[in-house]
């Protein structure tokens, strides 16, 4: 790496300590270690906006799939300004390229980040918290992030860093996204630099000035990796095929008109009937000769049009799989529910991978510097963690951590059921919800004071004790009395008609009777029951034998 102007130059000696006599050491007298003064960024703007940056030669104009090839090969050498240009009209003149890619940006601006110390240690903590309150300062950062996420379609987005001060620190100002054709790689060494109004034949990147994210959709060169390098062969296909629809639509869409004029007419006559013809294509109205007529003459091209519709929609399911992995949640037509389930996760698998992809990027390139410049760090990096999982569902997390918390006694710390439910920890006498007095069971124990959880140790009987056993046994005959009345209702029926005790005892010797009686019985609550209760005394057994 460079040294960039301000940087602390490393003292003469060895290990950056000045050599001095041995007599010169013995006179001095001890003193304090100074800390070594932290480097300083450079608050320049390197890459300055051009005004001729927002205009491009359209490379897509007559695009070829010879002149195809030659924009790709231009990009093989370095040169990606033409190919760049192509990307920007792809996603311009494609809609359905265009909802794709938003689609895969938006699925990661979308979700929220936190920042993780390196380590346990407090002045990891410090670094995070102070990183964690830079970030959040930093206007539109999802705007940040979408520049960034560019890299998805054209293998690589740039964006410049605008250092400032505040109060004694060093914060970002500004993040500023710079167009990819302004950089290219050197065809000498393959460096990558950036083109600026006083370095025409290129500047190699200051370090800690950009944040560079790259995207590998294969492997390969940078220029070569984004998903618009794999579509760029579609968009051509489906762009021919609209040409043709479009003209196809404009000559069959009216019928045919067909002007008929006597031998004998002249030229001002013929004249006259063409247009007609022309004024009854466009106003659907016109006059004509004595002696001449207009037929109407209908085409049927039904297959034809097919086979437009059908090529575009093929062309856009390649698109489709090549930027979300998928087809089924972004194309109309047919699928189950189990597969569009199965597609859906293909998606959500880019969506985790864009975000370690960008995480790395940021925490690379823009918290590192952040830590050298504030603290002197550049080694003990705090995490950038974007929330990419999956919602679940927090009513069965509930049960789960209820049942295990209060059957097998399993020691759950409270700090990840509030991180796991997304509720915030009450500080200090801060009023906190309270169940009602009536409300039955008591609720999870996500805080409560030390005498009441005493308490409700004490009142509790010690796992695979008769105490225990017993009160697991009431609890399920009083929930189970409406499933236990249910099973047995026929029962008590049959013994309420009954006249006598003969008559009863006759009716339950009879085979085929009780047979009928069995199945009248609903015995599927006791069943369900049952399993519970088994559920219940194996998790008591396995406490007991553990305890």
């Amino acid at each position: 790496e460079r040294a960039e102007p301000g940087d602390a130059l490393p003292a003469r000696g060895v290990l950056g300590v000045r050599t001095m006599s041995k007599s010169k050491r013995k006179r001095q007298q001890p003193q304090a270690v100074r800390a070594a003064p932290l480097p300083r960024p450079d608050s320049r703007e390197i890459a300055v906006a051009h005004v001729s940056d927002k205009y491009s030669e359209y490379p897509s104009n007559g695009l070829t799939p010879v002149r195809l090839a030659e924009i790709f090969r231009e990009a093989d050498a370095g040169d990606v300004m033409r190919q760049m240009e192509l990307f920007e009209e792809m996603e311009e003149k494609d809609p359905h390229l265009f909802s794709q890619l938003q689609t895969r940006k938006n699925a990661v601006t979308g979700l929220d980040y936190e920042v993780i110390p390196f380590g346990d240690d407090p002045r990891d903590k410090e670094i995070a918290d102070f990183i964690g309150e830079q970030l959040g300062t930093i206007e539109s950062f999802e705007d940040v992030e979408t520049d960034l996420l560019d890299a998805v379609g054209k293998g690589f987005a740039v964006s410049e860093i605008m250092w400032g001060y505040d109060e004694g620190h060093v914060v970002v100002q500004e993040i500023r996204s710079r167009q990819q054709k302004r950089f290219f790689w050197d065809s000498l060494d393959d460096t990558f630099k950036v083109r600026t109004q006083e370095h025409s034949e290129g500047l190699l990147l200051p370090r800690n000035k950009f944040i560079v994210h790259r995207y590998k959709a294969r492997s390969g060169h940078p220029s070569r990796a984004g998903v618009l390098r794999v579509t760029a062969w579609m968009y051509l296909f489906k762009n021919y095929d609209l040409k043709d629809w479009v003209a196809f639509a404009e000559v069959y869409g009216l019928p045919l008109r067909l002007g008929k004029y006597a031998a004998g007419a002249s030229e001002s006559d013929k004249t006259a009937l063409m247009q007609a013809l022309v004024q009854i294509g466009a106003d659907a109205a016109g006059i004509i000769p004595d002696g001449t007529s207009i037929d109407f003459i209908n085409t049927e091209k039904s297959s034809s049009i097919d086979l437009y519709e059908r090529l575009a929609r093929y062309c856009d399911e390649q698109i489709s799989k090549a930027v979300l992995g998928q087809t089924l949640t972004s194309d109309s037509g047919g699928g189950s529910y189990a597969q569009s389930k199965t597609h859906n996760e293909v998606r959500h698998d880019l969506t985790v991978a864009d975000c370690k992809a960008l995480a790395a990027t940021l925490r690379r390139d823009l918290i590192r510097p952040l830590c050298l410049y504030n603290f002197g760090e550049d080694k003990r990096i705090p995490y950038l963690r974007f929330d990419c999982e999956e919602s679940e569902d927090l009513e069965q997390t509930a049960n789960i951590l209820g049942t295990l918390i209060e059957r097998v006694g399993l020691k759950v710390p409270t700090s990840f059921i509030y991180k796991k439910f997304s509720i915030p920890e009450p500080e200090g006498d801060e009023e906190i919800a309270q169940p009602r007095a009536n409300a039955g069971a008591p609720p999870l124990p996500f805080k409560q004071s030390p005498e009441r959880a005493q308490l409700a140790l004490k009142d509790r009987p010690v796992p695979g004790t008769q105490q225990s056993v017993d009160q697991l046994a009431d609890a399920a005959l009083k929930r189970g009395a409406g499933s236990f009345q249910k099973a047995f209702a026929p029962v008590l029926k049959l013994i309420e008609s009954a006249e006598s005790l003969e008559a009863l005892k006759a009716a339950m010797e009879d085979d085929g009777a009780v047979e009928k009686l069995y199945r009248a019985m609903d015995v599927s609550g006791v069943e369900e029951l049952l399993q519970k209760v088994m559920l219940y005394a194996d998790l008591e057994g396995r406490v007991s034998g553990n305890g």
